[in-house]
């Protein structure tokens, strides 16, 4: 699987979790199988444009968003902390 595919798939599933939406209730949305779906989170499709267009509208982000590359693990779950510098 390319990364392109991969940060979809990774990406999707982070904002349709966020929308706390199931992948059913996507699959409705965007007229699409619940496989497809699954696969495209999973990395295992790579959707075509129409397709990205069509999940970031039922998701309600910029298709921009799905595309984007992954930040680090511990970028997405911790908060920035400051440090004093020491002199």
């Amino acid at each position: 699987m390319d990364e392109l595919t991969r940060n979809f798939g990774t990406n999707l599933r982070e904002v349709r979790l966020s929308r706390m939406l199931t992948q059913n209730a996507l699959a409705r949305l965007t007229e699409l199988s619940v496989s497809y779906v699954s696969m495209l989170e999973r990395g295992q499709r790579s959707p075509p444009l129409g397709t990205v267009a069509r999940v970031a509208q039922a998701l309600q982000v910029r298709p921009i968003r799905l595309l984007q590359e992954l930040r680090a693990p511990e970028a997405r779950s911790r908060p920035a902390v400051r440090t004093a510098r020491s002199a």
